[in-house]
C-alpha cells in the first residue's frame, strides 16, 4: 500500500494543530489542583550534548527563553520555580519534558532561568515549584 506524501503531510498538519491546541489551554482549576511541589532543579543548555534543538511540544530550543521541562505540568504552564535557600525565583513556562526520572529531579531550566534563582556551577538546588497565572504579580517573600 503506498500512502501519497500529500496525505501524510496533510496529517502531520492536522496532528500539529490538534497538540497546539489541546496543550495550549490551562484550565483555571489547574492552579488549585497543582499544590506547591518540592524537589530538585537542575539546568540544561544548548551546548550540552543530546540536547535536541527542539523542544517535546515542538518549539525551537532557545537558552535565552525562561522556559522548563518537566512531567508535572501541561505545555504552556507557568510555573514560579523558587530557590529554597536564596528565596530568589523565576517565572518559566513549561516547552519540555524531562529530566529523566532516573536523575531524581523535578524540573530542569534552562540556564538563564536558572542563572535568576543559583549559580549554574551548582548544577542542582532545592526548589519548590508552584503553578502560576501569567498576570500574577509577586512580591520578595520576608522570611
Amino acid at each position: 500500500m503506498k500512502t501519497s506524501l500529500p496525505r501524510v503531510a496533510f496529517f502531520l498538519i492536522l496532528l500539529i494543530i490538534f497538540i497546539k491546541l489541546t496543550t495550549s489551554f490551562v484550565p483555571k482549576a489547574l492552579y488549585s489542583a497543582f499544590p506547591r511541589h518540592r524537589g530538585i532543579a537542575s539546568w540544561y543548555s544548548q551546548s550540552d550534548p543530546y540536547i535536541n534543538w527542539l523542544t517535546a511540544n515542538g518549539e525551537v530550543f532557545d537558552d535565552a527563553d525562561a522556559t522548563c521541562a518537566s512531567w508535572d505540568f501541561p505545555f504552556g504552564t507557568y510555573v514560579k520555580v523558587t530557590n529554597i535557600k536564596n528565596g530568589k525565583f523565576v517565572i518559566c513556562r513549561v516547552n519540555d519534558r524531562g529530566p529523566r526520572f532516573s536523575l531524581n529531579r523535578a524540573i530542569d531550566l534552562t540556564k538563564s532561568g536558572f542563572e535568576k534563582i543559583a549559580d549554574p556551577k551548582l548544577g542542582l538546588v532545592e526548589v519548590t515549584i508552584i503553578p502560576v497565572r501569567r498576570t500574577d504579580s509577586f512580591k520578595r517573600e520576608e522570611t
